[in-house]
């Protein structure tokens, strides 16, 4: 596969700015199968995602402190195959530097290798994270696109190509022009 030029700064229809998005329960892959744990983010509670051509994009991410009036009480819930359940603790459970506006990469499809049915939003953020924050308020910004999604004759390559995007991703989101774009999550 041979991957889009990147432009130096964002060019429109970038930046594109998601407020106020949750983290909801995914399959659990990310984690578990391929070693990259993403966040999973509603589609159809976000119209800019239900309208932006599947593949893979990078950006900034801020997850929002839980207000302690507001926020839920830990709960139970059932992940998307309903084979395992996870604890929603909304964030309680972040540190400080979790709040930090963090980079990202995003996969937008149907993901092909895992044979999905539904469309997916999958954000992996370059952090390590010592909690999980299921129903987690945050907020993001796409500020490019790196490439189409693919299906793979292997994990092996899905995970090759995940970690290529990582590097490509935090390489122009230290340039400048991409850099500055972190204000917009201020």
């Amino acid at each position: 596969m041979t991957r889009p030029e990147i432009p130096k700064k964002p060019v429109p229809p970038y930046p594109i700015l998601i407020r106020d998005t949750r983290v909801v329960a995914g399959f659990g892959r990310g984690s578990s199968e391929i070693g990259i744990p993403t966040a999973n983010i509603p589609i159809e509670d976000t119209p800019e995602l239900e309208t932006l051509p599947t593949g893979v994009y990078f950006g900034f991410i801020k997850l929002n402190k839980p207000s302690p009036s507001v926020t839920p009480e830990p709960e139970i819930k059932k992940r998307l195959d309903g084979k395992s359940e996870i604890e929603f603790t909304y964030g309680q459970n972040l540190q400080p530097k979790d709040l930090s506006i963090l980079p990202m990469v995003m996969s937008l499809g149907w993901n092909p290798f895992f044979k999905n049915e539904k469309k997916a939003c999958e954000i992996h953020i370059m952090h390590d994270f010592k909690s999980d924050f299921y129903g987690c308020s945050l907020s993001f910004n796409i500020l490019g696109y790196l490439r189409p999604e693919l299906d793979y004759v292997s994990v092996e390559l899905l995970i090759k190509d995940i970690q290529t995007d990582i590097k490509i991703a935090l390489d122009h989101l230290k340039l400048e022009e991409y850099n500055s774009c972190k204000k917009q999550l201020i």
